[in-house]
């Protein structure tokens, strides 16, 4: 299993209760599709570099999934027909990244 980062990007304007449906129905479509959480780090609400459907700020979460395949195709695909989910982004997470240069 290769280690991916999951990192999605919410309406702004959610109530908690939305934005626990949410991550419900993510945490399911990654199941579904036979991929491991390890860890989900929730941001929050920050500001965007550039506004997205008029909205300057987005919520953020980033999980931390394992997965074999594509999830990008059959992850991400998914989840880009919710309404409430405005941006997904899917990076291989490679272990040289994560040395330190001499």
């Amino acid at each position: 299993m290769n280690t991916y980062d999951l990192n999605l990007i919410l309406n702004p304007n959610l109530s908690a209760e939305q934005v626990a449906i949410e991550k419900e129905y993510i945490e399911t479509t990654l199941k579904g599709a036979g991929a491991e959480i390890a860890s989900l780090d929730d941001v929050g609400n920050r500001r965007l570099a550039y506004a997205i459907n008029k909205d300057r700020e987005g919520y953020y979460l980033m999980y931390s999934i394992k997965a074999n395949g594509n999830p990008e195709k059959d992850i991400a695909a998914s989840l880009r027909l919710r309404d409430h989910v405005r941006r997904i982004l899917v990076v291989k997470d490679r272990p040289e990244w994560k040395t330190k240069k001499a």
